[in-house]
């Protein structure tokens, strides 16, 4: 057997180092967590295959869109309350994120602009399932991207709540014309001292074209962080406020 040039080694150890970083090592998951729930996967319009999650039942949906950097792992506490209330939860991985292990595995390159076509691939799976209604819960990207679906779809969609939703990310953009055309009622929620959040928020509340609730929170929490920080049980009350009020099981 003959050793491979220490050339050849460094390259295959790049590469092994590159298929580790993109796939990630498995998200870990505390025991007892993802109890009653069972992964699944469905596929975008453009074709790009989602690892997703589901919790619960019902006729209800909730999709929960993650932010950037994270992955659907970070609402699986929340999802398992909403099927603790009846709702049927999906918590999915964006195109190109792949945590791996219970986390999941999704194809495709990380096209942030795109992302809003996995929110609406989410919201079909969940209507195939049987789900009547829906209503889209997003965090900073995530909830960027839940606008701009929510936008494209109308009545479809029973409720909006957003975390620290950004105006704009990388080409994805919740302008204007994208608000004109969410009429579901939309929960914006976001940290005072979080960067731009804050004003992202009011400026998002003032362009939707549905009833809007803007609430400004003490603290510098981002996203799902705020549903783990010292304001964790008001952010939660407010979410499920908004989803009891307008999309309850």
């Amino acid at each position: 057997m003959h050793a491979w040039p220490a050339a050849r080694r460094r390259a295959v150890a790049a590469v092994a180092a590159a298929l580790l970083a993109a796939c990630g090592r498995g998200a870990e998951v505390p025991p007892g967590l993802l109890e009653g729930s069972r992964p699944v996967s469905f596929r975008t319009d453009d074709g790009v295959r989602l690892a997703g999650r589901l919790f619960g039942e019902g006729r209800t949906g909730v999709v929960l869109a993650h932010m950037l950097p994270a992955d659907q792992s970070s609402w699986f506490p929340f999802a398992r309350e909403l099927a603790r209330r009846g709702y049927l939860a999906l918590t999915f991985d964006f195109r190109g994120y792949c945590p791996g292990g219970d986390a999941g595995c999704s194809e495709g390159e990380r096209e942030i602009a795109e992302v809003w076509r996995d929110v609406e691939a989410a919201v079909a799976f969940l209507r195939a399932r049987g789900a009547s209604r829906v209503a889209l819960v997003g965090a900073s990207m995530g909830g960027t991207a839940s606008l701009v679906a929510a936008s494209h779809l109308g009545g479809a969609v029973a409720a909006v709540a957003v975390l620290s939703a950004p105006v704009e990310i990388e080409g994805l953009e919740a302008g204007g014309d994208v608000l004109a055309g969410v009429v579901a009622p939309t929960l914006l929620v976001a940290g005072e001292r979080d960067g731009a959040a804050a004003e992202a928020a009011e400026s998002l509340g003032a362009g939707v074209a549905g009833p809007a609730r803007v609430e400004i929170l003490p603290g510098s929490e981002h996203g799902t962080e705020l549903l783990r920080g010292e304001l964790a049980g008001r952010v939660r009350a407010l979410l499920l406020e908004h989803l009891e009020r307008y999309a309850a099981p």
